[in-house]
């Protein structure tokens, strides 16, 4: 009600004083800043701006831009009163003083939410954890209490748009194509394996994460299904704060240790972002059986358990120097690292027609170890006759290895001569990027525009060698190669932004120059590949009553393969069963169309729908060879698919301390490919969906309930099975808004989850199945600790690598 009131009293105020105000206020001066929330930080938009003279007669009427920026000009020398009116927020007032043909721009202006004086009502205004933008979702991390518990791989169940696989792979609307951003930048934390690093990441150092379903041009074209934008925590003043948050996961998993340290001190301010984690793999069951059709019709059995322990860790810094008003430099260097080690051994017999025929046992010992670094450097210049006019330049190196071994000895031969033997991976990747970018405001219009050019390396020194009667070991030239992979994109972008009352309007074109270019040095073969492309995007938004709104967004996307498709090294770690990569791939195109409606008063809603097509889609198609009896699993462009989306986000309070909150995805696919020459054909509806409750009891105690139901998956040759998952967690603040404790039970009442996986072909059919450990539990203790004032600056524009898909 009082918001109500408040409203109303604005637009009477509003009225009052537009109609008294006076045109004889004519000059060269002019006042300028931006209108931000004083709790997100966010710039808030359509905040009514009244102007008074020293005789406090109204002298102008204006309201905030969507960018929270405002311009009063044409104003003589003299005192001026701005009062600031929105609604939910007190009041405000800053005087003003002009000096002949001056102008003053005062910066970032923050409102404060109004809120009552009674403790309850106080409570109850609990931020939005979920909030629709024109061309993204925004999930608050800080708002959900269970950031103070699971990590930030873990939370990503609960984002809308967001799921995570039986493998833990994250899918965004059931896409794994996509990619992960930190604070609006790549990092090399994310993209050599982002799994180990959002497994090591608390929550709770993180502010929100922002799903940008329908990139805007400025954005690089890669990404069928779009961006995932990881934003850290960091409320940052003049002196530091920072948190800290130790863990504890088991059976599955193991300890982890992980925080932020933000500081500023005048003009030079730094964050810095630090964790690791083991995490811990017990034995687990594995099958494999195929059967194959035709003359030589036989059936694989193959039996066995694997265990794998690994251990990671990141560290991140960045730093910022604001020269003066319109100067401002920042750099970051990002570093990451991980070991691995693992035991598998397996039977394996093949049967034909009831008789065996071959039989063996397999033990694989492996070990991995990768490294990870990027360092960019920012050079941000502002206008002096308008501050969002910005020219910015920008510098960034990022490469990354990763090394896996494989020592593997056969035992246990019937009618399997085959020697022992090693394989080994060697895989190194490195980019440079070089950037300009220029954002051109007038009045309601912003023009934004960039010039790009990255330049990739990919390597991979891959071997083979068999075991000697001696003991030693022989290189085997058929099965070793080295392969180099350049690829030089080259980049322009135009976009335009067009705000109204209750309209918004976004629309670009991005053109794009690949040049491919790959060597094989020890078959002395090459392959060469260049194309062009025009990417387009449109976003409109639509502001509705009582606080709601319409999205409509179009964009094409482009999925060019990255070292893990592209890597033509054979894994043979299990000799019955081959994958391989494929250096002559081109890249895959999505057109996506998206319709959102999002309501927030009380709660948050958000209904969704899409369509996705897809051409030349880069399929892992496997293919038996009734030879040598092998079936290889390697990439094609093949495939085209049809992808039809409901989603559906709400968050709702049902009493001041009861909340609950409901993701849910649903889909129905239809997808064509090629599997050894001949056609096929897969569909079928495919869904995700989690509920979460939380209570709030007395005393700071927090108690929160999640279930997920994660539906069969479609792909080309087959599907996988359905499985379901739930968790209770348990929080408290034994220091208010600074320490506390959590406990949370995952499954505790399924000690294993089934996982199925099956896959056709023409002449065969397979069954994979896994018996993985689903029970664990979490303890985590979170601390944070400082105080600041002033909010570090940061570049607006820098480098944005969206282009090359993550890794699996």
């Amino acid at each position: 009600m009082n918001k109500i009131l408040l409203f109303f009293m604005s637009l009477l105020i509003s009225g009052l004083m537009c109609c008294g105000t006076v045109s004889a206020q004519a000059g060269p001066g002019k006042i300028s800043g931006t209108i931000t929330d004083s709790t997100a930080g966010k710039p808030l938009d359509f905040i009514t701006l009244n102007l008074l003279d020293a005789s406090k007669t109204v002298v102008k009427v204006d309201y905030t831009k969507a960018d929270g920026t405002f311009l009063f000009s044409g104003l003589k020398a003299g005192g001026y009163q701005l009062v600031i009116v929105g609604v939910g927020y007190r009041n405000r007032q800053v005087d003003v003083t002009l000096t002949d043909s001056s102008g003053s721009n005062l910066g970032t202006i923050t409102l404060t939410p109004s809120v009552t004086g009674l403790k309850e009502v106080t409570v109850s205004a609990a931020r939005p954890v979920v909030k629709q933008e024109v061309d993204r979702i925004t999930y608050d991390m800080q708002a959900d209490p269970e950031s103070k518990v699971y990590s930030v791989l873990d939370m990503m169940r609960k984002v809308p748009y967001l799921a995570l696989d039986a493998d833990e792979n994250i899918q965004l609307k059931g896409n794994t194509d996509f990619k992960i951003l930190i604070n609006g930048k790549p990092s090399s934390m994310m993209e050599r394996n982002y799994k180990e690093v959002l497994r090591s990441m608390p929550a709770s150092s993180i502010e929100r994460i922002e799903v940008i379903t329908t990139p805007p041009a400025k954005y690089d074209a890669e990404g069928l299904a779009g961006i995932i934008n990881i934003i850290t925590y960091r409320k940052i003043d003049n002196g530091y704060n920072g948190s800290v948050n130790a863990s504890e996961r088991f059976r599955v998993g193991g300890p982890g240790l992980g925080g932020t340290l933000s500081a500023k001190f005048g003009k030079l301010g730094m964050t810095a972002t630090a964790g690791g984690s083991q995490y811990r793999v017990p034995a687990t069951l594995n099958t494999v059986q195929r059967s194959t059709f035709g003359a030589e019709a036989s059936d694989i059995a193959q039996h066995g358990f694997a265990k794998s322990d690994s251990r990671s860790g990141y560290l991140s810094y960045e730093v910022s120097y604001e020269f003066d008003t319109l100067n401002l430099l920042s750099a970051q260097v990002n570093i990451n690292g991980s070991t691995s080690s693992g035991l598998t051994y397996q039977t394996s017999q093949l049967y034909s027609r009831g008789e065996l025929l071959k039989r063996y046992r397999l033990d694989n010992v492996n070990a991995g170890s990768g490294k990870g670094a990027d360092a960019a450097i920012n050079f941000q210049r502002t206008s002096k006759a308008d501050k969002n006019r910005l020219l910015t330049l920008s510098y960034r190196y990022f490469g990354f290895t990763n090394k896996q071994d494989n020592d593997l000895r056969i035992t246990d031969q019937l009618n399997y001569d085959v020697p022992d033997y090693r394989q080994v991976n060697d895989q190194r990747f490195a980019e440079q990027t070089v950037q300009v970018d220029y954002v051109y405001p007038i009045r309601k219009l912003s023009i934004e525009a960039g010039l790009k050019a990255i330049m990739r390396l990919n390597k991979s020194n891959f071997g083979y060698e068999t075991a000697l009667e001696n003991g030693g070991y022989e290189v085997d030239p058929a099965m070793t190669n080295r392969f180099r992979n350049t690829q030089n994109v080259f980049g322009a972008y135009n976009t335009y932004q067009y705000n109204l009352v209750s309209w918004g309007f976004k629309a670009g074109l991005r053109i794009e120059q690949t040049i491919v270019d790959a060597d094989f040095f020890s078959t002395d073969s090459k392959v060469r590949q260049n194309y062009f492309n025009l990417i387009p995007s449109v976003s409109v938004n639509r502001k509705l009553k009582n606080n709601s709104s319409l999205n409509l967004g179009y964009t094409q996307r482009i999925q060019r393969p990255g070292i893990w498709q592209l890597n033509p090294f054979v894994d043979r770690s299990n000799p019955n069963f081959e994958r391989t990569g494929n250096p002559n791939l081109r890249p895959a195109f999505v057109n996506d169309v998206q319709l959102n409606y999002s309501l927030n008063k009380k709660g948050s809603i958000n209904f969704g729908a899409g369509v996705n097509t897809f051409r030349d889609l880069i399929f892992g198609v496997a293919v038996y060879n009734p030879t040598t009896g092998i079936t290889r699993t390697s990439y094609t462009n093949s495939g085209r698919a049809r992808l039809l989306m409901l989603m559906t986000n709400i968050n709702y309070p049902l009493t001041k301390k009861w909340n609950v909150s409901v993701n849910v995805r649903a889909a129905h696919g239809r997808v064509h490919g090629t599997v050894n020459n001949v056609p096929v054909t897969n569909q079928g509806i495919m869904h995700q969906s989690s509920v979460s409750m939380g209570y709030r009891f007395e005393k700071e105690w927090r108690l929160n309930a999640n279930v997920q139901l994660n539906g069969r998956n479609i792909n080309l040759q087959g599907i996988n099975n359905a499985y379901t998952s739930y968790s209770v967690s348990l929080s408290k603040d034994i220091v208010k808004d600074k320490l506390s404790i959590s406990a949370a039970a995952n499954n505790p009442f399924t000690r294993y989850r089934q996982y199925k996986r099956i896959t056709n072909g023409p002449d065969f059919s397979q069954l994979d199945y896994r018996r993985d450990y689903f029970r664990s539990f979490n303890f985590s203790l979170n601390y944070k600790f400082g105080k600041l004032k002033d909010a570090i600056k940061k570049n607006k524009r820098s480098i944005r690598n969206d282009d090359v898909q993550n890794g699996n």
